[in-house]
């Protein structure tokens, strides 16, 4: 691109601001182009400057001014007017500047990420002798700053997980929100091996071992939150990859009722985890939820009169009143093991974190065949591919028919932002797809999001499952002892009552909870 074409794009995007300003009969500010006083600017708390994506710039008096993606917002000037007393005059600026203002004005050390920088850049060589002779990382503060900062940014806006990822001329660190990822910020390459290292520290991981993958664990009190962190390093061509996967015990939802299951599959999902007997499986891609689903059900049947045990890969959450095994492969305590051992301790019910070979299998079918109520998850695209997935396991097919109770497939979808729904056009196209699937259209509405502060401009905040139950039936479980094909099995499924994720998707839809864009995102194939 020519200096000239991208000179011509940014005084296109000002004379856009300008005339969007001009439309909302306020003034339009350039926030690159001006210096912010910072004393000034954290007259609003950061937690607020964030939550309503504004920023102060000016104060005169009893008026300051703040810098808004969005002047008209009442919600957000009420909120400030409130908190600080002063009265408001919003003007505009770009949406990317305030994200840029707010990162540089509330910084503890406003300038921890140069400081960092320098600071490592002038122990280069002090790196490179630890990497030769394994010797201890000595971590600096700028570098427990850093880190500290990454963490709580990320629990502040809710990820899931943090990639810290090296590439040849940076590190660069993103966030998984609603199952997403954004980029947040990027560090010099030089600085990677002094973060990782104080990960590796906090996890309690081999700092001198840079050659294989390794797991470890953090636990941190964030704002009076008890928080786990679940690290897994690997080695990657242009050094350590970090994914730090953030367990909130506070925010798991272990009630059925609370996991957005239809109220028919919710029923009969309580019915077949009432059984004395058998194997229920929890199948979808990872991410997906399927730990709470199954942390949810073993609460709902957790009784003192009933003995519970699990074994886990890793553990995620303790359940009070439940037994929890972690595995532990260099000893030689793997699913199959577990299995094994539990059969002597005498219990009701016995969950295994994830069927992954013949033998798990064949040991969790025998358990469900002698009186065991088994649970457990599997990595198939829909409910009935977990029938073919466990018979290419090796688990013969009259085994299956008689223990398996019933197959929960489920994925998450991004739910629409409350704060900014709006009734979108429906197209001729899509109608034809609710009819088909046996869907009212009378009186449909379609919501989405058209993007706010709340929500990151994203028009979704939060999530919630869509699923399909598939019930083993007489017709069914002969069909499997005869080993017919999966799409006979589907027809067969659909006949007893399957309803399949792509319409319980569309049935969110309507209710306005999701949109449709959403459901084709997820259940494409």
């Amino acid at each position: 691109m020519s200096l000239e074409t991208s000179q011509t794009d940014k005084t296109s995007k000002e004379t856009e601001l300008e005339e969007l300003a001009r439309r909302m009969k306020v003034r339009c500010v350039n926030l690159s182009a001006i210096s912010i006083d910072k004393e000034i600017a954290r007259i609003i708390p950061v937690e607020m400057a964030r939550r309503n994506h504004l920023i102060c710039i000016g104060k005169l008096e009893k008026k300051i001014t703040l810098a808004m993606a969005d002047p008209r917002d009442v919600f957000a000037t009420d909120d400030v007017k409130l908190r600080t007393g002063y009265e408001i005059e919003a003007v505009l600026a770009k949406w990317e500047d305030i994200e840029k203002a707010i990162n540089g004005t509330y910084d503890e050390d406003e300038s921890w990420k140069d400081k960092l920088t320098e600071d490592v850049s002038t122990k280069v060589d002090i790196i490179k002798e630890v990497e030769e002779g394994d010797e201890e990382v000595v971590i600096d503060q700028p570098v427990i700053i850093a880190v500290n900062k990454i963490i709580a940014q990320a629990v502040e806006r809710k990820a899931s997980d943090i990639h810290i990822e090296p590439f040849e001329k940076e590190l660069l660190v993103r966030y998984r929100i609603d199952g997403i990822l954004h980029e947040v910020m990027t560090f010099p390459k030089v600085v990677a091996p002094a973060l990782i290292s104080r990960i590796k520290i906090l996890s309690k991981l081999d700092i001198t071992e840079k050659r294989i993958p390794q797991d470890g664990r953090i636990h941190m009190k964030i704002k009076d939150k008890d928080l786990d962190f679940r690290i897994s390093t690997l080695p990657t061509l242009n050094g350590e990859s970090v994914v730090m996967r953030i367990l909130d015990r506070q925010s798991l939802k272990v009630d059925l009722g609370a996991l957005g299951l239809h109220p028919i599959i919710l029923e009969d999902f309580r019915d077949l985890i009432s059984h004395p007997h058998g194997i229920i499986l929890v199948t979808g891609p990872t991410g997906s939820g399927k730990s709470t689903t199954l942390y949810s059900a073993l609460n709902s049947i957790n009784t003192p009169e009933s003995k519970i045990v699990t074994i886990e890969d890793p553990i995620e959450y303790n359940l009070k009143g439940i037994i929890q095994v972690q595995t532990h492969a260099k000893v030689g305590l793997t699913f199959a093991t577990g299995l094994r051992a539990f059969l002597r301790q005498d219990p009701d019910v016995m969950m295994v974190g994830e069927i992954r070979d013949k033998e798990t299998a064949t040991i969790a079918t025998e358990s469900a065949l002698t009186g065991h109520l088994v649970l457990s998850t599997l990595h198939t695209n829909d409910a009935v591919g977990a029938v073919t997935r466990l018979i290419d396991m090796g688990v013969e097919p009259f085994l299956i028919a008689s223990t398996l109770m019933g197959v929960l497939a489920q994925r998450l979808v991004r739910t629409i932002c409350s704060n900014c729904a709006e009734e979108v056009r429906i197209y001729p196209e899509i109608l034809k797809i609710f009819e088909e699937n046996n869907i009212e259209i009378k009186d449909l509405k379609m919501l989405k999001g058209k993007g706010c502060v709340n929500c990151n401009k994203t028009g979704y905040k939060g999530r919630m499952g869509i699923h399909e139950l598939l019930k083993m039936t007489d017709p069914f479980r002969e069909m499997i002892i005869k080993n017919l094909p999966s799409s006979m099995l589907m027809e067969q499924a659909k006949k007893d009552g399957l309803r399949s994720l792509f319409e319980d998707g569309l049935h969110k839809v309507v209710s306005g909870k999701t949109t449709y864009e959403e459901i084709i995102r997820v259940t494409r194939e």
